[in-house]
């Protein structure tokens, strides 16, 4: 009767580490912490959805808090999931500078996070696949192949180059660096050279990037390029262009369906096809075979394809955002 009552009682246990338990049958129960940066932006949004989805195939707990795009809470929401001893984290870094003290932190706390969507550390120092220390993973798109993708459309749609001007991200993203700099070479190497009249931030939405372009125009109404680093933007961007009669084309990244719906009506001109669900799967499912012991590779670089798109391959392209 003693032995019954033990084997139940080991079996609902929760550790004194944290929140794992013993399943039904047999396995672990894991809870994972998620730091997303924004709830409120599309495109975290839908990875946070893959995260949940992946989840619930698993049979993994999920706390989520929503930095909602400032690092200072993302700071507050990262101790309070160390608090809560989750088994793991997934962090969507709202600055990557500011990040690396978060990870420092979990690595203190024996906590193992995988980095999810944008860089840890200074992108002007410290090269995409070079995973800060401590991680388990980076989990990401690569932004420098993006970027140099989003090269090669603008040298298909303005051939042998011109006038550009970029709308870029908000300040403190490493996407701001890593999209552009594979930019002018991809595009070089198609026989296109570009002279950077301006640059403006748009910060990752439409109405700001929109006033940005606007701005842009009127300084340098014979631009003949805009790269918006995100579609977002290159949406925003395609009104101002528009409402000032302007030729100039439009590049973007991301395959959100407005991008992809701007790139189908001839608005922008094309876009690099990201895939944010898939993503989330990918980071929870990296994570879930580190802590299950099948996979332990620490600060690895883990990524998925994301194909250019123009309107001869739209079918390439199926909006997760």
């Amino acid at each position: 009767m003693k032995k019954s009552i033990l084997a139940a009682a080991l079996a609902l246990s929760v550790t004194a580490c944290g929140s794992t338990t013993a399943a039904g049958d047999g396995k672990k129960e894991y809870t994972i912490g998620v730091s997303n940066l924004g709830l409120s932006f599309p495109f975290p949004a839908a990875i946070g959805k893959g995260v949940k989805e992946e989840a619930a195939r698993l049979g993994v707990k999920i706390v989520e808090l929503d930095a909602q795009g400032k690092a200072d809470k993302q700071s507050n929401d990262v101790q309070d999931l160390i608090a809560q001893q989750p088994d793991g984290v997934l962090i969507l870094p709202v600055d990557s500078g500011v990040a690396q003290g978060l990870a420092d932190r979990l690595k203190a706390s024996n906590v193992p996070t995988v980095a999810v969507a944008s860089q840890v550390g200074d992108p002007k120092s410290r090269r995409l696949k070079d995973v800060y220390p401590g991680l388990v993973a980076l989990v990401t798109q690569d932004e420098y192949a993006a970027g140099g993708k989003a090269g090669e459309i603008a040298a298909s749609v303005v051939p042998g180059g011109g006038k550009m001007a970029i709308v870029e991200g908000q300040a403190g993203f490493a996407e701001v660096v890593q999209r552009y700099q594979d930019f002018p070479k991809s595009a070089a190497a198609k026989g296109a050279t570009y002279e950077v009249v301006a640059r403006q931030p748009g910060d990752w939405v439409q109405d700001k990037a929109q006033s940005a372009c606007q701005n842009m125009l009127s300084s340098n109404p014979d631009t003949q390029l805009f790269y918006a680093q995100s579609d977002d933007m290159a949406a925003g961007c395609a009104k101002a262009v528009a409402a000032a009669g302007s030729k100039a084309k439009i590049v973007g990244i991301g395959g959100s369906k407005l991008g992809i719906d701007a790139v189908k009506s001839g608005a922008i001109a094309g876009t690099v096809c990201y895939k944010p669900e898939d993503l989330g799967k990918l980071a929870l499912d990296t994570l879930y075979k580190h802590l299950t012991g099948e996979k332990k590779q620490d600060a690895a670089f883990v990524s998925y394809d994301t194909p250019a798109i123009t309107k001869d391959n739209l079918a390439d392209c199926t909006p997760q955002w």
